[in-house]
């Protein structure tokens, strides 16, 4: 089998690579084809362990069940996890290779180039076929040389482009225009036609724009996907921009601090999706607000980001939390945060050291250079039966009379840990709260009143979102032109 490819590329970034792809991903699985996603490169905190035990970017894993697969690490080959403003961890074939500035994995890309088409090559020789995510955008001019994310890419394997734009964002004809000017010849030339997505409104009114941009570019209008109101789907990697439905009245209040290096957020959609629950990320200058339950989430970067928190005098202000009954738990990162100390001595995730933790659990935690990778499931969540899962994804080792007393007893031993008091918890397992029994177990010991909470299985809504979406496409994309896009040709030159 040789599959056919396909590539998804935006006019910026959070133009609706991730939606577009899943969702046609979803189209093609509905009509029995088989297609796999891929994306070359990728950088973003929110991250996926898949079913050959590394790392890909949670917008992958979700492209993966649109097509009703399990993650793999040839889905996403090159993943970048920002550390700094400057410094990445380098991921290559889901496994950690490097720590490297900019300009180090500018002389890498050769290497990452390799790996991205080993990746395709064996995705081509086993799917009909392939729909491929870009990064950012194709017309980012000082990123051209050596490109592995666009049209570097699509070059490579020689295939066909769709070009999506967000008009929610406003000067979507500036976006399309613009890029394909900024494109070489040949590039231009595989842009087959136009998604714009995120569209609010009376679409007569938008039609002598599209009519004028087919003019002006000769390319077609392949679709206007109309703003999706409430769908849910993983975030790659940016906050959520719009808000959830109004929590109910009396609903358990929790905050999350938006710390400068957070990562896998959507750890807390399902919490953000219960009507339970009124959830708020308190960003930078911002006090924490009156709550119930304090999540401090995972991070990148914990001891920058213990110290960033202590500059917002968000230590102070969990303490009085905690003093006048509320509750805490950390996950992940923000489990090392709750210890002791976090000690860093090879400088894995800066420079070496270590630094005094919140000091609310037990435990220390060293970093290391080996990450641990790893699904994990378990039964009791507290001191109750609960079906739990999620996975790990963490450097470093936590040691501590904490661990005596678990959160969770997962299949392969005990994990996590809570106060004396029981009301500091932490964990290393990211999706901890994606199972509904395991979420109700946690907010019911945040303070939410039994027979009140009314959480959902995150695996559950998704598959709605993805079929809600995958039936928006349909309804509104020329899905016939784009599926003809699949078939074996040559793109033109």
């Amino acid at each position: 089998m040789s599959g056919t490819t396909l590539m998804v590329q935006g006019t910026t970034s959070d133009a609706g690579k991730s939606v577009l792809v899943a969702g046609l991903a979803r189209v093609l699985h509905r009509r029995g084809l088989s297609v796999v996603p891929f994306k070359p490169q990728n950088m973003a905190l929110n991250s996926a362990v898949t079913a050959d035990g590394g790392e890909i970017g949670r917008a992958q894993a979700l492209q993966a069940a649109a097509c009703g697969l399990e993650p793999h690490t040839d889905m996403n080959p090159v993943l970048l996890k920002p550390s700094s403003d400057q410094g990445a961890q380098v991921i290559i074939h889901g496994r950690p290779a490097a720590q490297m500035d900019a300009r180090a994995y500018h002389d890498y890309k050769r290497v990452a180039h390799e790996a991205v088409m080993a990746s395709h090559a064996r995705l081509a020789a086993h799917y009909e076929h392939i729909l491929v995510e870009g990064a950012g955008s194709p017309a980012e001019i000082n990123l051209r040389e050596g490109d592995i994310a666009n049209m570097g890419f699509a070059e490579a394997v020689d295939c066909p482009v769709i070009l999506v734009a967000d008009i929610d964002r406003g000067g979507v004809f500036a976006h399309l225009v613009g890029t394909l000017a900024l494109l070489s010849e040949s590039e231009r030339a595989r842009v087959r036609g136009f998604v714009i997505n995120r569209f609010r409104g009376d679409g007569s009114l938008l039609q002598p724009g599209l009519d004028w941009l087919e003019k002006e570019t000769g390319k077609p209008v392949l679709g206007v996907l109309p703003y999706l109101h409430g769908l849910y789907l993983d975030a790659e990697d940016a906050l959520p921009r719009e808000a959830v439905p109004e929590a109910d009245a009396g609903a358990l209040r929790v905050v999350v601090p938006a710390l400068p290096r957070i990562s896998n957020h959507t750890d807390f959609d399902p919490l953000r999706l219960n009507p339970a629950v009124d959830l708020r990320f308190v960003g930078p200058g911002e006090s924490l607000q009156p709550a119930d339950l304090v999540l401090l989430p995972g991070s990148k970067a914990v001891r920058n980001d213990l110290a960033w928190l202590r500059e917002q005098g968000w230590e102070d202000a969990i303490r009085r939390h905690l003093r006048y009954g509320g509750r805490v738990m950390g996950i992940c990162g923000g489990f090392q945060m709750l210890g002791r100390a976090v000690h860093d001595p090879e400088g894995v995730e800066g420079p070496p050291g270590s630094t005094l933790g919140l000091g609310w659990l037990e435990i220390e935690t060293t970093l290391g250079p080996e990450k641990r990778l790893e699904r994990v499931q378990g039964d009791r969540v507290l001191d109750g039966p609960a079906a739990v899962e999620g996975y790990e994804i963490h450097a470093g080792v936590t040691t501590g009379r904490g661990l005596e007393r678990p959160l969770l007893h997962l299949s392969h031993g005990p994990d996590g840990a809570r106060s004396e008091d029981d009301t500091v918890i932490g964990t290393y397992v990211h999706g901890v709260l994606d199972r509904a029994e395991a979420a109700t177990a946690i907010v019911e010991w945040a303070g939410l009143d039994v027979g009140v909470t009314r959480a959902q299985d995150l695996s559950a809504a998704r598959e709605v979102g993805l079929d809600r979406l995958a039936t928006a496409l349909e309804e509104h994309l020329d899905m016939e032109r784009i599926l003809r896009l699949l078939r074996p040709q040559k793109a033109s030159r």
